[in-house]
């Protein structure tokens, strides 16, 4: 099979793998499709992923015959436009960019101007006519590829570039002169040969092999592993690399180079939406070197921006700018982020793909476009990405707060967030470790900051533009971002920072708002947002379309309420452990624990049944009718115990129980492995009374609030940490004779279930012999998955990256269904209970419960519902929804009992 495809004028390729993303990137697979229908992109051609997974795997060596491939595509560019490679009169230079089959926006390297050497580079200016441009390509050539390939800090580079604009009393690069920029190359190469001990190299096909292999070696950067492990991207896909000629849109002031979006990707808005520079390269605008100018005449105007927009300046190539925006969202129907260079008048397309967007946006650009006719309904719901809606639930800035502006820059991604400053990647994963909200203040970021940005509250730079890197992976993340504050000052050494003469130091308050572009001392409140139509909308379509149901894990009013305002069909995990740490009850919790006989804990349960009793009331009233699936007590006994010693003197005061004594009972109960201890079930064979008073709380609050209202209660109690089917059985007797004497002191009488949550992989190997006795089954995957792999999830996080990185898990098996292990146990489970009963409901309420890609496995296995927290509801909704659809499309139906809550 072929390593390399050429793409440009008059390529058409008949192989299906040129068109195929999984082979040659997304890039490469748009590049290709661009010439294919007549755009004006540059030749050139792509290396397959298979050829970097041979590098990576090969101990980073090409396969033999690439070179050969690679000298006969280079040839194929050079007859395409008429230069040849290290010519010395009139060079090709070439790009080498990486291209994954999904976009990882800056994650993996990029090299530009690549060609270049003391003799091409003379022979550039010539050919050109512009001897700055010549140097200024070249310096950028040299910092680039000497950061990239090899692998020497671009700081040393950017402070010597600093240096030279500070002696030449500049503040801009191109205020740089030819022999300015001659000087400087000239530092640059003492930097590369004191650094490695070797001269910068000449030799441009070395160049060529060398960017290539540090394009593949990038894909397995600490930057690139965090991102795929952040976005689920499986390390075994690897990147493709495409040598592309180069344009330039530095060639003086007939040139430019910008980035676009075909409709607005922070709010939807069917509205050209991007940014450009005169005399500059990509890299200019993307990573924030120079503060960019408005694309349209109107962003310029609502923004008060004086520098004339593209529209005004270069109207004509506006214009066919503008007929390309359309051809493309039309052929590829989704809206799309376009890299463009203008060289002396010509326009060039050097990149298209589907745009990143916030959640708002998504939405609003999926019902747009199905209104517009462009797509269909199923279409727009499977392009929504579902853990994205996370972004439109939570809290905005309370308009009607006090609040102190410190400054603002451009609104690069929506949403508010407050906390404390940190001004380096590192120092902000280690204090949000500790529980900290903070907030990521940089001059700009790079890839390198990927890991701070995604533990940061929000993200603020002094430079860059709403197609900074700082923006676009922010959207992606969801987080808030102002960036481009051009009165952000920051002393990276003092570790403080000033907006407009106010200074602020690490570790102080901050509040950013990404809608406006707001900077606000301290940490100001927020309010709930408002959902849109469109939000309602795409809702409405998923719940046409999905088979579960989807409930949520909810033992609050609060909660509850939350959870069914956001669409939520019952409770399917009630962890009632939860209700017994508020005010007075945790010292009756403690009075019944610490009990050393059955009276004693009747004492104590006696004084926690009203308060239980309640709290159910509640909740059956908000959930009106819908199913509730109660959890009995399941956390070992020791965790609601005092801890320090005035905790001890206060249980000692309240229960009349010396302390002494009190501390002795504590020891009796401490456990070398609780979580495997003395919990779940396991309480309830040993202490029976607990599970009664639990039962009858629910039962009387069932038949009181089922009189009042005159709806139906669905009470479903769930016995926890089953292994056996004697225990549940055991169990479930206790529980049907409090129902019994309960509904006979009633009057009335309430239909529950009794089942159990399925946390143990030896329940789920005798699932039959469980399912004879249980009326359901819930998978509880937080448990079943520590109890399975045998890794304790409160300690895993100091080694599952590691686990993540070297490919030993794809992902996170706590986020994501371990589908060869844990999933295997519950299909197993799913099928043996069913089996046994045919009627038997079967679903999950784990936190996998509210992840899209275990939703889809729990879809495929046939389970009747997921459950998730309040917040993660609508994600639950969306993603059932994109797994039935796409159980249609591969022509395939899960084996389900249908209409189950």
């Amino acid at each position: 099979m072929k390593t390399v495809y050429t793409f440009g004028p008059g390529i058409s390729h008949d192989d299906s793998r040129a068109r195929d993303k999984a082979v040659v990137g997304g890039k490469g697979a748009n590049l290709g499709e661009m010439a294919r229908i007549g755009l004006p992109v540059p030749p050139g051609f792509t290396i397959t992923t298979e050829e970097c997974l041979h590098f990576l795997r090969d101990r980073h060596s090409q396969s033999a015959r690439l070179d050969g491939e690679v000298r006969s595509a280079l040839t194929h560019i050079e007859r395409t436009v008429g230069k040849r490679f290290g010519d010395r009169h009139d060079p090709l230079l070439v790009s080498v960019r990486s291209g994954a089959r999904v976009s990882m926006p800056g994650m993996m390297d990029t090299i530009l101007n690549l060609g270049l050497n003391d003799q091409t580079v003379r022979g550039l200016a010539a050919s050109s006519g512009d001897e700055r441009f010549a140097w200024d390509s070249y310096r950028r050539f040299v910092q680039m590829y000497a950061s990239v390939v090899l692998g020497i800090d671009h700081a040393r580079f950017e402070d010597a570039l600093e240096k030279a604009k500070e002696d030449r009393g500049v503040s801009q690069d191109v205020d740089l002169s030819a022999t300015d920029l001659r000087d400087l190359i000239g530092e640059f190469f003492g930097i590369v040969e004191a650094e490695r001990g070797a001269p910068f190299p000449q030799d441009v096909d070395e160049q060529l092999a060398s960017a290539i292999a540090a394009v593949f070696e990038s894909w397995e950067s600490d930057r690139a592993k965090v991102y795929r492990r952040l976005n689920g991207i499986p390390g075994e896909w690897g990147t493709a690399v495409n040598v592309q000629a180069m344009v330039f849109g530095n060639l003086g002031e007939t040139s430019a180079t910008g980035v676009a979006f075909t409709r607005n990707p922070a709010t939807g808005d069917k509205a050209y939406y991007g940014e450009w520079l005169v005399n500059a390269q990509g890299e200019d605008v993307v990573a924030g070197i120079r503060t960019p100018q408005y694309l349209t005449l109107a962003a310029r105007t609502a923004a008060g921006a004086k520098l004339p927009s593209m529209e005004e300046a270069m109207p004509a190539v506006f214009t066919e700018l503008a007929r390309l925006f359309e051809l493309l969202e039309l052929h590829y129907q989704d809206m799309q982020d376009i890299e463009f260079t203008v060289e002396r008048g010509k326009l060039y397309i050097l990149q298209t793909r589907s745009g990143k967007r916030t959640a708002k946006a998504a939405l609003k650009i999926a019902v747009d476009m199905v209104e517009e006719g462009l797509i269909a309904e199923e279409a727009a719901i499977r392009r929504i990405d579902p853990a994205s809606l996370d972004q439109l639930l939570h809290p905005t800035l309370d308009p009607d707060a006090p609040r102190t502006l410190l400054g603002s820059g451009l609104p690069a991604s929506p949403g508010a967030a407050s906390g404390a400053v940190v001004f380096d990647a590192d120092t902000a994963a280690v204090r949000a470790e500790l529980g900290e909200n903070v907030i990521l203040v940089r001059q700009e970021t790079s890839p390198d900051d990927i890991h701070g940005m995604h533990v940061a509250r929000g993200i603020l730079t002094a430079r860059g533009g709403m197609t900074s890197h700082a923006a676009v992976v922010a959207r992606g993340m969801g987080r808030p971002c102002v960036s481009g504050a051009s009165s952000l000052a920051i002393d990276y050494q003092a570790r403080s920072a000033e907006i407009d003469g106010v200074r602020f130091a690490e570790g102080d308050l901050i509040t950013i708002d990404g809608s406006t572009g707001e900077i606000f001392q301290g940490a100001l409140p927020t309010v709930m947002p408002a959902l849109d139509r469109e939000f309602a909308t795409v809702m409405a379509w998923a719940d046409r379309h999905r088979r579960m149901k989807v409930r949520t894990n909810a033992e609050t009013p609060a909660d509850c309420q939350v959870a069914r305002q956001f669409g939520a069909e019952g409770i399917g995990l009630c962890r009632t452990e939860h209700m017994f740490f508020d005010g007075e009850r945790i010292n009756f919790m403690r009075q019944m624990i610490l009990a050393t006989n059955g009276a004693e804990r009747l004492v104590a349960l006696d004084r926690l049944l009203p308060e239980q009793r309640s709290d159910f009331a509640r909740i059956f009233e908000i959930m009106q009718g819908l199913p509730v699936t109660v959890r009995l007590l399941d956390p070992p006994l020791h965790e609601f115990l005092p801890h320090s010693e005035s905790e001890f003197t206060e249980l000692s005061s309240a229960v009349g129980i010396g302390v002494d004594q009190l501390r002795r009972r504590a020891e009796e109960l401490a456990e070398s492995n609780p979580m495997l201890g003395h919990r779940g079930c396991r309480l309830g064979v040993v202490y029976p009374e607990i599970y009664e008073m639990q039962a009858r709380a629910i039962f009387e609050a069932a038949c009181a609030v089922s009189r009042e209202t005159g709806q139906p209660v669905v009470p479903e109690i769930m016995i926890p940490l089953v292994g056996t089917a004697r225990e549940l059985d055991m169990l479930k007797q206790i529980v049907i004779g409090v129902s019994e004497a309960v509904f006979a002191e009633q009057g009335l009488t309430v239909e529950f279930t009794v089942g159990t949550m399925i946390e143990l992989p030896r329940a789920a190997l005798v699932a039959d012999e469980i399912a004879k006795v249980g009326e359901f089954f819930s998978f509880g995957t937080n448990d079943l998955t520590q109890t399975t792999l045998g890794i304790s999830r409160d300690d895993a996080g100091r080694f599952l990256g590691s686990y993540i990185d070297k490919g030993i898990y794809a992902t996170d098996p706590f986020v994501s269904i371990d589908v060869d292990g844990v999933g295997k146990l519950i299909a197993m489970a799913a099928g043996l209970g069913r089996e046994a009963r045919a009627d038997i409901k079967l679903g999950i309420c784990g936190e996998h419960g509210g992840d899209p890609a275990s939703i889809a496995f729990c879809d495929r296995v046939g389970l009747d519902y997921v459950s998730a927290s309040p917040f993660r509801v609508p994600i639950a909704r969306l993603a059932a929804a994109q797994s039935a659809l796409a159980a249609t499309q591969r022509g395939t139906q899960p084996t389900a009992q249908q209409d189950k809550g």
